[in-house]
């Protein structure tokens, strides 16, 4: 999923298209889907692991979003920020429809976490074995996780979508590193070793 490469660039009347998409100017919702269309789509794809659940989400969201276009106000809060809210509640509703119980990792120590862990996010988070790690942890941590070292928003920024202070958000983030090291580990010792896996004659199987 991809809109126009140069509509993905900041926009410089974002504030006036907003306005605009609020009193239902379709062509200005519009240059606000095309600018914000690849964000949306990468966060959510990043929570779901699935291309084709990510594009109906993503569709979701900004069918959510022209919906409630005239309900939206800036208050201080970029537009951005509202849509990956509302990106967020519907990944929340698409694993509640999925299975009764979302992933919990609610309470995480506060681990001292060294650097190859916050390394390991940056440079491994489209690995798969990241990805389903990820999984494991809360929704308020793949969010932030997500935020921060795939949108790459600064804490700021993150902390505006979450709703709290830059203090708290950076406290979430040690934790939900924590928590990923933690569920990357586990996935690791749950992994059978080579020799484990190796046949009766000595030869890994086929």
């Amino acid at each position: 999923m991809s809109a126009d490469p140069g509509a993905r660039a900041s926009l410089d009347d974002e504030a006036g298209l907003v306005a605009r998409a609020i009193k239902r100017d379709a062509a200005a919702f519009g240059r606000l889907y095309e600018a914000y269309l690849d964000r949306i789509y990468r966060y959510v794809y990043f929570r779901v692991g699935s291309t084709n659940e990510a594009e109906d989400l993503t569709e979701h969201v900004f069918l959510k979003a022209w919906e409630a276009i005239d309900r939206y106000e800036a208050r201080g809060t970029p537009f951005t920020a509202w849509l990956y809210r509302l990106a967020h509640n519907l990944v929340i509703d698409h694993y509640r429809a999925r299975r009764p119980t979302m992933p919990l990792d609610e309470i995480a120590e506060t681990e001292e976490l060294g650097l190859d862990v916050v390394a390991t996010v940056e440079d491994l988070l489209d690995a798969e074995e990241v990805r389903e790690a990820l999984g494991r942890l809360s929704p308020e941590h793949q969010q932030l996780v997500v935020l921060r070292f795939v949108e790459e928003l600064s804490h700021a920024e993150v902390a505006q979508i979450l709703g709290k202070t830059e203090g708290a958000t950076r406290v979430i983030q040690h934790r939900a590193l924590a928590a990923l090291a933690r569920a990357l580990r586990e996935r690791e010792n749950s992994e059978p070793s080579t020799d484990e896996r190796r046949g009766p004659a000595g030869e890994l199987p086929g």
